[in-house]
């Protein structure tokens, strides 16, 4: 079994866009996946990025091309200026650590809901109730939302640090066992490759 790293943010339209396709290379490949949530935000400025109401004009721009353009070529729907972004994603990242740790459900089924959430369904994933109805989604009991919050935060902060020194720079971004590293949804097509052996 294909052990892989999984970094991410809750909050990315990027995130969203993968779960699907990532969720079937899990299956197909039969991944050993460790989700890793992370603050985004604060990985930018550590990696040289910058969060995007500080970019350039020519960059949002394409941005707000691109992004409708890979959510009609995934088949999903996309609100490119959803209502509640930015939030604060440190509350649904605890959660997909304390469902991690826990154990029995889908934790991927847990982070789809939670971009799904942001990036469709115009809800708040800082909200207790839509965390609470991500876990319920994944087959964890809803309660996880409430408890775990230090160890979560430690991993929380832990994974930051992880993604700098392991060369993360956005997300989502994988590395598999043998560091090869794969970023942004549109690479998912050369992760499954490598998986197959063939790139």
């Amino acid at each position: 079994m294909a052990r892989i790293d999984y970094y991410f943010a809750t909050i990315s339209p990027f995130t969203y866009l993968a779960g699907p396709r990532f969720a079937d290379l899990v299956d197909r490949h039969g991944l050993d996946v460790t989700y890793r949530p992370l603050d985004i935000m604060a990985l930018f400025p550590r990696t040289g990025g910058l969060p995007p109401g500080e970019r350039h004009p020519s960059r949002l721009a394409f941005r707000a091309q691109d992004l409708p353009r890979q959510a009609r070529k995934a088949g999903m729907e996309l609100n490119l200026k959803p209502a509640h972004f930015p939030t604060n994603m440190a509350p649904s990242s605890y959660a997909v650590i304390a469902a991690q740790q826990t154990g029995g459900g889908d934790v991927a089924a847990v982070i789809r809901a939670l971009s799904r959430a942001c990036w469709a369904e115009e809800k708040d994933i800082a909200d207790d109730q839509v965390i609470r109805a991500a876990l319920e989604e994944g087959g964890f009991d809803p309660d996880l939302a409430d408890r775990g919050m230090l160890a979560g935060a430690e991993e929380y902060s832990r994974n930051l640090e992880d993604a700098v020194q392991a060369g993360v720079f956005g997300a989502p971004f994988w590395i598999t066992e043998d560091d090869q590293r794969f970023w942004g949804q549109d690479r998912l097509e050369d992760l499954d490759l490598h998986l197959q052996g063939k790139l």
